[in-house]
């Protein structure tokens, strides 16, 4: 079993899809991660659809913006996920906003969203996470409703192509002892 830091490490950006269909199992292990993604107040947000259907992911590519380098892989990948979250929840206590940043949802959805990816990677999958699109007429083309946000879309399948790590900074370049 890989080691959670080379799992880390290894993950890439993935836009090139074998035409390879992901297995119901790892597929449900995937979502199993999400489900098991800390939320505020376990509030547990999101909610995922999994979409397998070739034309309703060519009405979803149409929404990407041009040029945008995930255009392919939107309906390439054998399935794509599309992340969503319920507005006026994560972060709310009897229905007031809590915190100085208002909703909550989008930093729960991140959680979720590394928690997917990892995992995905964990099975051998690849995936990018897209969020350069028309995130509007997205929500119609799946009939989200009114409360909730589509925030990314998400091809999932076997990487036909991995790239090598983009640069880091360094620890020290980013941390601060006792005060910034």
């Amino acid at each position: 079993m890989t080691d959670f830091m080379t799992i880390l490490k290894e993950r890439r950006s993935v836009r090139k899809y074998e035409e390879k269909e992901v297995p119901q199992e790892i597929l449900d292990q995937i979502l199993e991660a999400v489900r098991w993604s800390p939320s505020w107040a376990n509030t547990q947000c999101w909610e995922v659809v999994v979409i397998k259907d070739s034309e309703i992911k060519t009405k979803l590519q149409e929404t990407l913006v041009p040029k945008n380098p995930a255009t392919k892989a939107i309906v390439s990948a054998p399935v794509l996920l599309a992340l969503c979250g319920k507005r006026n929840s994560s972060g709310y206590y009897g229905g007031m906003v809590t915190t100085k940043f208002g909703d909550w949802f989008m930093f729960d959805l991140g959680i979720a969203t590394q928690s997917l990816c990892l995992a995905a990677h964990h099975f051998g999958l690849g995936t990018v996470v897209v969020g350069l699109f028309d995130h509007d007429r997205a929500k119609t083309v799946l009939n989200v409703p009114a409360e909730y946000e589509l925030v990314a879309l998400i091809p999932l399948g076997y990487p036909a192509k991995i790239s090598s790590a983009p640069g880091r900074r360094e620890i020290q370049e980013f941390t601060h002892l006792n005060t910034f």
